[in-house]
């Protein structure tokens, strides 16, 4: 039996957060203020089956399907309710509840002030979303399990200007870089965490 992992609802994907996963993902891209689910499992190959009840179940378009060596990851979105119908059928199919999922565990979460250039230069290295500028303040996160880490950035997006810089929900932690002036920083930062204390 598939452990899971995590189960996450999007009620509405914020423009960064979705225009980030479209600079990776090879399915179909979603759109901006869609209802996104995310599911991790292992072992990791059990996702194709939850993928296979997703699709066929709801009117639901599969953005992600990962199998990678320990874990499986599917995100799907669309309407919510056809999300929600999608995510019901794919509990069913694993014979699990929805809080049966692992809870969150934060490894690390640290706000830097004003970030020097050269250290802005070297974060900028390895992003695939906007860029950080010398004197932005960034919020570094690191979760486990992986997925939540598009949670997290979901909903910091929502509560405050700033701008996405990188998150990563795919292997063994996920992490989030956000940047942004201290104030708006700090606000997102605290979305962030209250988003991950909810499981």
């Amino acid at each position: 039996m598939a452990d899971l992992r995590s189960f996450i609802f999007i009620d509405r994907l914020q423009p960064q957060t979705m225009s980030y996963l479209g600079t990776w993902i090879k399915g179909a891209l979603p759109r901006s203020a869609l209802a996104a689910q995310i599911i991790e499992v292992a072992p990791g190959i059990d996702i194709e089956g939850v993928t296979d009840v997703a699709l066929k179940h709801a009117d639901v378009d599969a953005g992600i399907l990962i199998v990678e060596r320990q874990f499986g990851y599917l995100e799907f979105h669309g309407e919510s309710g056809s999300v929600h119908a999608a995510a019901s059928a794919c509990l069913e199919m694993l014979g699990v509840p929805a809080d049966s999922a692992g809870k969150p565990k934060v490894l690390s979460s640290r706000i830097i002030s004003s970030v020097e250039d050269r250290h802005a230069f070297l974060m900028n290295r390895n992003k695939l979303g906007s860029s950080v500028i010398a004197g932005d303040s960034v919020y570094v996160l690191e979760v486990e399990p992986a997925s939540y880490a598009i949670l997290a950035t979901n909903e910091a997006e929502k509560a405050a200007d700033i701008k996405v810089v990188d998150f990563r929900m795919v292997g063994a932690t996920g992490r989030v870089y956000l940047a942004g002036t201290e104030a708006d920083v700090r606000q997102a930062a605290d979305a962030a965490r209250a988003a991950l204390e909810v499981f």
